[in-house]
């Protein structure tokens, strides 16, 4: 995957994420698909040190990544519901 600290930015500040597609960042379902695959060769005892240290690094930055898109999902979501029912107004 490409650009491995331009998503974390984006994961850390949890800005944006709908301007991820124009940057050529992977799609919540790709970025799934890459973890599992990570997750798979941690598992094969035969992984050296070394490799299990990098996959388990770009598997961090990749569970970053799709959680910053779940919780962006969630926010927008929770906006679409606030703006559609008028009785959810803040008691705050």
């Amino acid at each position: 995957m490409n650009g491995h600290e331009e998503v974390t930015c984006f994961v850390e500040d949890r800005t944006n994420f709908a301007t991820m597609a124009d940057q050529n960042e992977p799609g919540f379902e790709e970025a799934l698909k890459s973890l599992e695959s990570i997750v798979t060769k941690l598992e094969d005892p035969e992984v050296p040190l070394e490799e299990s240290i990098r996959l388990y690094e770009e598997g961090m930055k990749l569970s970053r990544y799709c959680t910053g898109i779940l919780d962006n999902a969630t926010l927008r979501i929770e906006k679409i519901n606030d703006r559609s029912d008028p009785d959810t107004e803040s008691a705050d």
